[in-house]
């Protein structure tokens, strides 16, 4: 069996060598910035780290190594990294190196922090969790030989010995009181369910192998001798002692150190120190004027019953719904070439890389999100992926088609990512998609923007986009409202039905989310509260200069910053247009 990958610590001595001037002595140099950015991206290639969640690593052989002793080592590393980064002469103000640094030496206290905690023992968060990781990392696969079938295959072997070392993250979760509560335990019991449920020739662990079958064949052994019984011994585990030891409170600040933990991770996401009971402050400001843009709305229809009654329309009128999978998906579709059409007059730059729009595996689609950007590799010919819910058709109304095609595919998520892939030249931290307030407030404020392009076409779609932002205004009141104020589910899903159309299901599936990852879904509306200030800032600083194809290009020219660097590179891109 190939063990998963072991880090290997790279003493400050080791790293590249600067070029000697001619005639000086072999005497080795400290390194440079670059040279200590390359480093930090060989370590995070084989050893991908995001708060609160397993991630399947982009090496060839094994899996996440995710033990106690494996966190040291990674803690160890990124210490040095950072005493290295320290080191180096400040480079001038504004420059890439100087933001590139202050940037990755905060990537490092994000990572410390994480381990400090312990985060791990949280091997799971719903409908996410370290059960998916073998199957994400089969669609990234590329077999373009027999040696990589078996490279796959071998990786599929250590599935078993993967699950053991979660297994052990979890029982020491159970030990120091670190345990997920009923709601979100039940989303992955019926995840690993529907995985085992699965005929193993059906299995899309085998997809990387299409087209050659002997190693099919072999592979198929594998799932049914290894991977099958290592997940049918996690179902009982969790489903049984796990379940045993659920915590009873819904939020996080109910564990040991829960409102330190809490505290972390909004620093994290939110990339500021903005505390909980700020964030849900605002939260309550934007639900207010949310509000009173939808009556606006609903009085430009011509409805006049009330607001309970207009939602029940809504929910229940059968023109609001595709009649099955495949009008769904193709409702997605003309969508996003209907936006296609007026992207031009709005960016500058847009990328080459297309995107297809697919369903959400069936596995996997109870207790999925409604729809997701799935990313993509261009130069492997792998295009971007809008993935959509097509389960459960009663509940998901086209009228938000419009908004979560501009969020999940252009110009948000899609757009952002593939325009990062045309960077090689960025370190890829500056190119990946971790940071949730620049990611997820960049495709927030794309759904507002549809509104300027002339997207909505008719009031529904409009209050469709609106009640999408409703929706993550209201993340901001509950996920701080159940983690800090020990808010009930019945307190937090009245904010959804008392003032969006979201169908039950999409309630139920999101409040589970906000329960089992704190944290991340208040990232949302506060990095789109930034943008549209920034938007005002350069507005009103430049008057008729501004140019918004150009501000629409600085903000996605920076692939991903902490939103406070972000203000600063604004900043400085008024000035320079003055």
């Amino acid at each position: 069996m190939i063990r998963a990958l072991r880090l290997v610590l790279l003493p400050i001595a080791a790293a590249p060598l600067l070029a000697l001037a001619s005639g000086a002595s072999a005497a080795p140099a400290s390194p440079d910035l670059d040279a200590l950015i390359a480093r930090y991206e060989h370590f995070s290639e084989s050893f991908p780290m995001e708060a609160g969640r397993s991630d399947p690593s982009h090496s060839r052989e094994g899996w996440p190594v995710e033990t106690p002793a494996g966190m040291a080592a990674r803690k160890a590393e990124l210490r040095a990294l950072d005493t290295a980064l320290a080191a180096l002469p400040d480079a001038a103000r504004g420059s890439a190196a100087a933001t590139n640094r202050a940037f990755l030496r905060q990537i490092i206290g994000w990572r410390v922090d994480g381990i400090d905690f312990d985060e791990r023992r949280f091997a799971f968060v719903a409908h996410e969790g370290f059960y998916n990781t073998p199957y994400y990392a089969a669609r990234g696969v590329e077999v373009r030989s027999d040696a990589d079938g078996r490279a796959w295959i071998a990786r599929l072997r250590g599935v078993p010995g993967y699950f053991a070392e979660q297994r052990a993250n979890l029982e020491r979760g159970i030990a120091t009181g670190w345990t997920q509560p009923a709601r979100v335990i039940d989303v992955a019991v019926a995840v690993l369910r529907k995985q085992i449920a699965r005929p193993v020739a059906e299995d899309p662990l085998l997809a990387p192998l299409a087209g050659r079958p002997a190693l099919i064949a072999e592979a198929s052994a594998v799932i049914a001798r290894d991977v099958r019984p290592a997940q049918r011994a996690m179902l009982e585990y969790i489903d049984g002692r796990y379940r045993a030891k659920a915590r009873t409170g819904l939020g996080i600040g109910s564990v040991p150190n829960g409102r330190a933990y809490y505290d972390f991770l909004l620093r994290y996401y939110t990339t500021t120190d903005l505390s909980a009971e700020q964030i849900h402050a605002m939260g309550l400001s934007e639900v207010k004027r949310i509000r009173g843009e939808m009556d606006r709305v609903i009085a430009q229809s011509g409805f006049t019953g009330s607001f309970a009654e207009w939602l029940r329309f809504l929910r229940t009128d059968r023109r609001f719904y595709a009649g099955n999978r495949e009008e769904l998906i193709e409702k997605y579709s003309a969508a996003a070439k209907r936006i296609d059409g007026v992207l031009p007059r709005w960016f500058g730059t847009l990328p080459r890389q297309p995107f297809t729009v697919e369903a959400v595996p069936r596995d996997l689609e109870e207790g999925y999100t409604t729809a997701r950007s799935g990313g993509g590799d261009f130069s492997k010919g792998f295009p971007g992926r809008f993935i959509v819910n097509t389960s459960h058709l009663d509940q998901r109304p086209l009228y938000e088609v419009p908004a979560l095609t501009l969020h999940e595919a252009a110009p948000g998520h899609h757009t952002h990512a593939a325009i990062a892939q045309e960077h090689p030249e960025w370190p890829s931290f500056r190119r990946q998609r971790d940071l949730l307030a620049f990611r997820e407030g960049w495709a927030l404020y794309a759904e507002r923007l549809g509104h300027e392009m002339g997207v909505y076409r008719d009031p529904y779609e409009a209050f469709g986009s609106l009640s999408t932002e409703m929706w993550r205004a209201c993340r901001m009141v509950v996920d701080t409202g159940i983690h800090v104020m020990g808010w009930s589910y019945a307190r937090a899903r009245a904010c959804f039905t008392e003032n969006t159309a979201l169908a039950d299901i999409n309630i139920d599936t999101e409040l589970d989310r906000y329960i089992g990852a704190p944290g991340g879904a208040v990232a949302y509306k506060v990095g789109e509260l930034k943008i549209i200030e920034l938007r005002r800032r350069a507005e009103a600083a430049l008057g008729q200069r501004f140019d918004i194809r150009a501000f629409h290009d600085l903000i996605l020219g920076q692939g991903q910053l902490p939103l406070t660097m972000l203000d600063a590179v604004v900043n400085d891109w008024i000035a320079a247009r003055k």
